[in-house]
């Protein structure tokens, strides 16, 4: 979750600021409805990303998809910084790629800590998965706008790789 509800929170603020600088530098207007509906469809794509998340994992197994789930989600981390300013040809299709993986994963790790926990420490094992899950998401929520004030937008976001890169670490014992 280093890298879900930062993404979730902050993705539209960069899409708007990254548009609004294409559109000043190549004299394209960009409406506002336009940010909404690339936001929404970047938020949006999770949907799909659960729906095939978990028909993946029952194919491939849990632990192969989450950690492809996360690779793919840091390197769009990387990757979208990389966009900010250029044309939206470019930067919707990262942005929307990084909405369906970002999120492709999460109920699997839950399935997960219900398979791998003993069955005794089940409902503890998925108490603290979460709730240490959300306290990740309090810093790195409050830890992308701190970035854009001092690197601005195209390295906000790479910090945020480092979640997947741990989570892979953990998960690849698996």
């Amino acid at each position: 979750m280093w890298e879900l509800y930062a993404m979730w929170t902050w993705v539209p603020a960069f899409i708007g600021a990254s548009a609004l600088a294409w559109s000043a530098d190549s004299g394209t207007e960009i409406t506002a409805s336009t940010i909404g509906l690339i936001s929404f469809g970047t938020i949006a794509a999770g949907g799909l990303g659960c729906v095939w998340g978990g028909l993946a994992a029952d194919r491939m197994g849990r632990s192969k998809l989450v950690n492809l789930s996360m690779w793919i989600s840091g390197c769009c981390c990387i990757a979208i910084g990389f966009c900010f300013g250029e044309s939206l040809w470019l930067l919707v299709p990262i942005a929307w790629v990084w909405g369906f993986f970002v999120v492709a994963d999460s109920a699997q790790f839950s399935a997960m800590v219900t398979e791998f926990a003993p069955d005794h420490a089940v409902g503890t094992a998925l108490t603290l998965q979460t709730s240490v899950g959300f306290l990740l998401t309090m810093l790195t929520i409050q830890l992308v706008p701190a970035l854009v004030s001092a690197w601005g937008w195209p390295l906000a976001f790479p910090i945020l790789a480092l979640g997947p890169a741990c989570g892979i670490a953990a998960i690849r014992r698996l």
